[in-house]
């Protein structure tokens, strides 16, 4: 009796001894036919060792028998069949593993097999033997044991890139489906765990081309200028996509206007708007212009039709509008006056614009003296000039009080001092006296002489 694991890695086909282990068996092969191992991960792996599975939660602790999962009120486990002379001596043996008994009550214990099983990934473990139910063989697929063997684990023993048991197929059933047993018309297509291992179907090695590589790094790059565009009201979303209705017509000849484009482009459909652009203060064509049909087909015609078509000896170019300003609600209108049907949304900021535009080129010689707030509010130039004015005052006011404080300083200096102003004073005044009573005595004696 034999079955065949279908696994991430490889095929494993498995002999089950019926004979020697009935019980066991039976419970792997019903739990095989209700699909019961289908995504199960092999969350254990010892290099040279084993390689163990069964545990939809890929913890180690959970997993129970067929009968437990028919029957809620039956027991999780049943009792190992542990024969002596099925041993864990060669590579590929397939054995239960028993789960050690706890007590949960009083003279009650839940101990046993269950759905848990491992695989022997080398020879001679006799270690093993007389501790878990031997129970079956690998026949074929030793070259996917070898594999499984190779594979990278973290501490615990769970390889880093999931193994799992994509499909399982009985290939032949000796025993009796118990009551209650009815097998599902599909297998189980999503993990029963959760975990945040890389995909079983997931290579992190593999490396994408260079055209592959610089394609995402352009769609990446232009997801980020979306975004940035959403965040400054340029667009209304990141998501959103140009119009398949709607063509964009350039190289036109300035006299082309809005009535000759209708009456070329309306043979392909019904025109809902057709507006050359022109500039805003002359009012001249810019020489293209956007043309909306009711319907993509429309478009699509005109498209390949008016392709470098001649149109007032200008030869034209049309492609696809990339433009979603009119699903912004900011398709600017037409001075001159456009031949759509239906109202136009005008740019909501386009007075303030032109406002701030007028005040600019007006303000350029006040501006000139340095930075600036500048606010577009009627009498803000009168208001400027006054604060021009009470600044000049007050740096009048600071340079006056600047002198007189520098004028208090000097007397508060000379008057710091009297002792030396006094002395100073005082040798000044005697040398002069000194001198005019010196040359007194001097005439007085030449007086003197002379009258003798």
């Amino acid at each position: 009796m034999s079955v065949l694991f279908e696994t991430s890695l490889g095929d494993l086909v498995i002999d089950l001894e019926i004979e020697s282990c009935p019980k066991t068996c039976e419970n792997f092969l019903k739990l095989c036919k209700l699909y019961y191992y289908n995504l199960n991960a092999f969350f254990n792996v010892s290099k040279d060792f084993l390689a163990q599975a069964g545990d939809p939660t890929a913890t180690g602790t959970g997993g129970e028998c067929v009968w437990s999962l028919l029957d809620k009120s039956a027991p999780r486990y049943f009792k190992p069949e542990v024969v002596p002379r099925l041993k864990h001596s060669h590579r590929g043996t397939v054995s239960m593993a028993i789960a050690p008994a706890i007590e949960v009550g009083p003279n009650k214990t839940i101990g046993g097999c269950g759905s848990q099983f491992f695989i022997t990934l080398a020879d001679g473990i006799d270690y093993l033997d007389g501790k878990h139910a031997v129970f079956g063989h690998v026949v074929e697929g030793l070259e996917t044991l070898e594999k499984l063997n190779e594979v990278f684990t973290d501490a615990d023993g769970r390889p880093f890139k999931d193994v799992r048991i994509r499909h399982v197929l009985v290939l032949d059933d000796p025993f009796p489906d118990p009551s209650g047993l009815t097998q599902p018309a599909s297998s189980p297509t999503r993990p029963p765990d959760n975990s945040n291992r890389i995909a079983e179907d997931e290579d992190p090695l593999a490396t994408l081309g260079e055209e592959e590589e610089e394609r995402q790094q352009r769609l990446r790059a232009a997801e980020a200028s979306a975004l940035t565009l959403e965040m400054v009201g340029d667009l209304p979303f990141a998501n959103v996509r140009p119009p398949e209705n709607v063509l964009f017509v350039c190289k036109l000849n300035p006299v082309t206007g809005d009535d000759d484009l209708e009456l070329i482009f309306s043979r392909f459909g019904v025109i809902m708007s057709c507006q050359v652009i022109r500039d805003k203060k002359t009012g001249d064509s810019l020489q293209y212009a956007f043309i909306e049909f009711d319907k993509r087909e429309g478009a699509e015609q005109a498209y390949f039709k008016m392709q470098n078509v001649l149109v007032d000896d200008r030869r034209i170019w049309v492609d696809f509008s990339q433009s979603v300003a009119k699903a912004n609600n900011s398709w600017s209108n037409n001075p001159a006056g456009g031949r759509g049907k239906g109202p136009r949304p005008s740019f909501a900021g386009r007075d303030d614009l032109e406002q701030t535009r007028r005040y600019r080129d007006a303000d350029d010689e006040r501006r000139a003296g340095g930075y600036g707030m500048v606010f577009d509010v009627p009498g803000g130039e009168r208001a400027s000039s006054k604060r021009r004015k009470r600044s000049r005052s007050r740096s009048k006011e600071r340079e006056s009080h600047k002198e007189r404080e520098s004028h208090k300083e000097r007397d508060s200096h000379k008057e710091r001092d009297p002792h030396k102003e006094s002395r100073r004073r005082r040798s000044r005044s005697p040398a002069p006296a000194r001198d005019k009573d010196h040359r007194r005595s001097r005439s007085a004696d030449r007086e003197r002489r002379r009258h003798r």
